[in-house]
């Protein structure tokens, strides 16, 4: 690089520091701030009560700020984002992710900081109206397919008889309820364990045991329901 294009770099750094002013930077950290806490909020309404996790989303506050400030830094000088990536180098987390849902809300609060580390609060806006919806939709899709859904049957039987049975086991059930499905089919022991989901039973629990009885000779039925205490 010759001088003259180390002047130009040099006045073309001193310009953008200039435009961050100590008042835009607040600004922007503010904004990060506001954006990691309503981050926060979506992940304790969405995941909270599911009881998994690691509670990542006490980090969001200073992981949105420590974010914004560096892209900033970085923005404003290129030598120290070059340094930057070998600093950030010997950083590594000790504590595992043990939720999918975990990395899309951290990954939420790196795009929503260097939003605001750029100023382009539209696309914060923008973002975060679309994540929502689609964690909306996605509650509301799984929603549906539990509504769709009374409980699981557990039904086992000899392995002698499971070749045979099977497809009368399930067509009995598929018989007594609106829906059914075959989830799992498992043999141990001698035994074969039979899992299926059903929806819209059309007769009581009672009546459903007593006909797989008579229907297959099973040695075992189990009705685990979603909904204690009855049937959607």
């Amino acid at each position: 690089m010759n001088n003259l294009s180390m002047l130009k770099a040099i006045q073309e750094f001193q310009e953008v520091a200039n435009k961050l002013d100590p008042g835009a930077f607040a600004v922007a950290v503010l904004a990060s701030l506001v954006a990691s806490w309503a981050a926060s909020a979506m992940y304790r309404y969405f995941y909270e009560s599911r009881g998994t996790g690691s509670q990542v989303n006490r980090a969001f506050p200073l992981l949105g700020i420590s974010i914004t400030t560096l892209f900033i830094g970085v923005q404003v000088s290129l030598p120290l984002s070059l340094g930057l990536l070998g600093a950030l180098s010997i950083i590594r987390f000790r504590t595992p992710i043990k939720e999918p849902e975990e990395v899309g809300f951290i990954m939420l609060v790196i795009a929503s900081a260097v939003s605001c580390a750029t100023f382009n609060f539209q696309f914060l806006v923008i973002l975060f109206a679309i994540a929502l919806a689609a964690l909306l939709l996605t509650r509301g899709a799984r929603a549906i397919r539990q509504a769709q859904r009374d409980g699981v049957l557990l039904v086992t039987l000899p392995d002698a008889a499971a070749a045979e049975q099977v497809d009368r086991v399930v067509g009995f059930v598929k018989q007594q309820a609106k829906t059914c499905s075959l989830e799992s089919s498992t043999s141990r022991d001698g035994v074969t364990s039979l899992q299926m989901t059903f929806g819209g039973l059309k007769t009581g629990v009672g009546e459903l045991q007593d006909g797989l009885r008579k229907a297959a000779p099973v040695t075992a039925i189990n009705v685990f329901l979603d909904r204690p205490g009855g049937i959607r």
